[in-house]
C-alpha cells in the first residue's frame, strides 16, 4: 500500500512486468523476423538451384506419370507464396524432408551428426578462451616486449595459415610420425558403438558409462582437431583482447587507479579487464559460431562425422533437403548465440539493463 501511495504521489506507477515484457517481446520479434529472412533465403536457394527436385526424388528414369505424381506431391504446382508457407510450416514442425542419400528424415540425420560438431567446437573454443584471453591481456600490458611480439606472431600465423594445411601437417607429424594422437575419426574401429549414445558427444557418453578406455581413445582422436580449431580461435580472441586492453590501459581512470597506489593486478584485472568483458562476449560468441559453422575443412581432413562434413557430402550429392536443413540449423545457432550474448550484456553491464 505504501509503495502504491508513493507511486500515486510521484505520478509513476510501478510496472516491473512491463519493463521485462517489452524487451522480451522485442527479442522474440527480432528472432522471428531473422528466422523468416533465413527461411526465405534457403527457400529461394532451393528453387534457383539447377536441380530438378522431382528427378531427385523419383529418379532419372522415372516415367511421365510418376514424374507428374511426385510433382503434385511436392506441391510444385502451387504458387510460390503457398509453397513458401508450406515450407515454413514444415520447418516449424522440424520436418526438413527426407535425405536422398539414405531415405531417412533430414532432422534425424542432423540430430545424429550435430553433437559431434558441438563437441569438437566447444573444446576448440574452450582452448581459445583459456589461452587466448590471458595471452591478449599480457601482450597489451607488456606492449612492445618480446611477449607482445610472440603473441602478435601467433595471431598472424593463425590468421594466415590455411587450416587444411595445418590439419594435414598435424596428422603427418603427431599421428603418422610421432604417434602421439589418434588418427581420423572419433574413435578407433574397436571402440565404435561400445558406449550407449546419451548425448551424442562421445567424451561425455563414455564418462556417463564409466568406460575410461573409450574416453582415452576418443580424447586421443579429438585432441588434434580441437587444438587446431582452438588455435584458430586463439588467434582471433587474443588479437581482439589485446586491442580492447590497449584502449582501456590508456584511459584516464587507469592512470588514476595507479596514482592511488592500487596494485598492478587490481588495475589490470579489477579495472581494465572488467570493462572489456562485454566486448569479449561478442568476440567469443562469434568465434564459437564460426567454429560450429566453419569447421567443414577440419571435419573432412579428420573424417569427423559432424554437420560440416554432412552438408558437404549432401551438396556434392545434390541432396538439397539435407543442405537446406543443415543451413537452417546453422543459421538458427547463429541467432541463438547472438541472443545469448545480448542477455549476457545485461549480466555484466548494468547500463544495458
Amino acid at each position: 500500500m505504501a509503495l502504491a501511495e508513493q507511486g500515486q504521489r510521484t505520478g509513476r506507477q510501478p510496472a516491473p512486468l512491463l519493463r521485462w515484457l517489452k524487451p522480451a517481446v522485442l527479442t522474440v520479434g527480432s528472432i522471428a523476423v531473422t528466422m523468416l529472412g533465413l527461411l526465405l533465403i534457403t527457400f529461394i536457394i532451393g528453387r534457383v538451384m539447377p536441380i530438378d527436385p522431382v528427378l531427385s526424388v523419383a529418379g532419372e528414369r522415372a516415367s511421365k506419370e510418376v514424374y507428374e505424381q511426385v510433382y503434385l506431391e511436392l506441391g510444385l504446382d502451387k504458387p510460390l507464396l503457398v509453397q513458401f508457407f508450406y515450407y515454413i510450416s514444415d520447418v516449424v514442425r522440424g520436418d526438413f524432408g527426407q535425405s536422398l542419400l539414405n531415405a531417412r528424415p533430414v532432422a534425424e540425420d542432423i540430430m545424429r551428426v550435430f553433437p559431434a560438431t558441438l563437441e569438437l567446437a566447444t573444446l576448440g573454443v574452450f582452448l581459445g578462451i583459456v589461452l587466448g584471453v590471458p595471452l591478449g591481456v599480457v601482450a597489451a600490458v607488456r606492449r612492445g616486449s618480446w611477449i607482445d611480439q610472440i603473441a602478435r606472431f601467433v595471431a598472424l600465423v593463425g590468421y594466415s595459415m590455411p587450416i587444411f594445411w595445418l590439419g594435414l601437417m598435424g596428422l603427418l607429424v603427431f599421428y603418422g610420425i610421432l604417434g602421439w594422437v589418434g588418427g581420423p575419426g572419433r574413435v578407433g574401429i574397436f571402440y565404435v558403438d561400445v558406449v550407449p549414445s546419451v548425448t551424442g558427444m562421445i567424451l561425455i557418453d563414455s564418462i556417463i558409462d564409466g568406460n575410461w578406455a573409450v574416453f582415452r581413445n576418443a580424447f586421443s582422436h579429438i585432441v588434434l582437431p580441437a587444438a587446431l580449431l582452438g588455435y584458430y580461435s586463439l588467434a582471433y580472441i587474443s588479437r581482439m583482447t589485446r586491442s580492447f586492453m590497449l584502449e582501456q590501459l590508456s584511459a584516464e581512470y587507469v592512470i588514476t587507479a595507479r596514482v592511488k597506489g592500487l596494485s598492478e593486478w587490481q588495475v589490470i584485472w579489477g579495472h581494465a579487464f572488467r570493462n572489456i568483458r562485454v566486448q569479449l562476449i561478442t568476440v567469443i560468441a562469434l568465434s564459437y559460431a564460426n567454429l560450429l559453422e566453419g569447421s567443414v575443412l577440419t571435419e573432412i581432413i579428420f573424417s569427423w562425422p559432424g554437420i560440416g562434413s554432412y552438408i558437404t557430402t549432401a551438396l556434392l550429392s545434390a541432396d538439397m533437403n539435407a543442405v537446406l536443413g543443415g543451413t537452417v540449423v546453422v543459421g538458427f545457432i547463429f541467432i541463438l548465440l547472438n541472443v545469448l550474448s545480448d542477455l549476457l550484456y545485461k549480466v555484466f553491464d548494468p547500463r544495458a539493463r
